[in-house]
């Protein structure tokens, strides 16, 4: 079975099994009002786009870097996500994510103002093909703030953990009369979480092509210097946010060195592009991202290679390349 075929069996939304105290939560939120909650504007592969043209206002509690002028879940970088001030001002809300067992990345409040309702879209490569889970749970709400996903309306009751297949079409509306506010979680995904999941959900995944988050595997500064390199990649990799439509693109420039004490994947002019994280067996992904994405040196071969690897389930895609010793480490 394939994962395109699965997913008109999966539920679209289901509750987790985390319940939480919804006073407590909406306490915490309202004591945030005095802060500055930004109009959602995200961030794609071009950078910045156009701020939402509706009553929809976010506050970060986690973010690339811990910025605070972020509103965006955010990407690929060199930054790993952090904690801002404002999550210091929830100890229950930071209590909750510490609970959430899979790898945190950017949470968000987000509210969505009387009668505001957002155009139908999809999140790019979000859900578990991916390996990146996006949970809402509700704190302010009223009957008429839903989500609907794949044509289906959903509620999310207060003071419990949902997750929703937001790769789908869907939009939210807000019918009330006074803004609703959910934090909306991202993490990485792990057995664990899953394990969170109701039967029914759990019962019609195809598992194959889950996407586990692996931990990260710390490098001494020896085996760091002993992987730079420098190669050719496919134009596609630096692309993270868009799906490659297969247009032939000649190769581009790139390099592995070692800055402020990790290693980077830089692009022809040198600069650094993403910073990198070791998964394993010479294996990392991008900072910010998950592994749907890596790139994998080889070099202790009689041929170096560098493996450019792009996953979406169980579909796999590998472009190897020569690699060759960078410059700084040639005789």
């Amino acid at each position: 079975m394939t994962a395109v075929s699965a997913e008109t069996r999966i539920p679209t939304a289901v509750p987790l099994d985390r319940v939480y105290d919804a006073d407590v939560l909406a306490a915490e939120a309202e004591a945030l009002r005095d802060s500055t909650w930004k109009a959602q504007r995200s961030y794609g592969q071009e950078g910045l786009r156009r701020e939402a043209e509706i009553d929809w206002r976010i506050l970060s509690l986690r973010s690339p870097g811990g910025d605070l002028a972020l509103t965006d879940p955010g990407g690929a970088g060199l930054v790993p996500h952090a904690d801002t001030p404002y999550l210091a001002r929830t100890p229950y809300m930071a209590g909750l994510l510490a609970g959430i067992p899979a790898p945190l990345r950017a949470v968000r409040l987000m509210a969505l103002g009387p009668g505001a309702r957002c155009h139908e879209h999809r999140d790019g490569k979000c859900g578990y093909p991916w390996g990146a889970m996006r949970l809402h749970g509700p704190v302010i709400t009223n009957p008429g703030a839903v989500v609907v996903i794949g044509g289906e309306e959903r509620h999310g009751d207060a003071g419990r953990l949902w997750f929703g297949d937001f790769d789908r079409l869907h939009f939210v509306r807000n019918d009330g009369d006074a803004p609703r506010v959910h934090p909306v979680i991202d993490v990485g995904l792990t057995p664990e979480l899953l394990a969170l999941f109701p039967a029914e959900f759990r019962d019609r995944l195809p598992w194959r092509d889950v996407l586990y988050a692996r931990s990260p595997k710390p490098l001494s500064p020896t085996d760091m210097d002993a992987l730079t390199c420098e190669f050719d990649m496919p134009a596609a990799v630096p692309d993270w946010s868009e799906d490659d439509d297969g247009t032939p693109r000649p190769d581009v420039p790139g390099s592995v060195r070692v800055a402020d004490g990790r290693l980077v994947l830089c692009g022809g002019d040198g600069a650094p592009l993403f910073a990198l994280v070791h998964v394993g067996s010479g294996e990392f992904r991008f900072e910010g991202w998950t592994e749907e994405r890596t790139l994998q040196l080889d070099l202790d071969s009689g041929e170096p290679c560098a493996r450019c690897r792009v996953r979406r389930g169980t579909s796999v895609t590998d472009a190897v390349r020569p690699a060759r010793p960078h410059s700084s480490r040639q005789p």
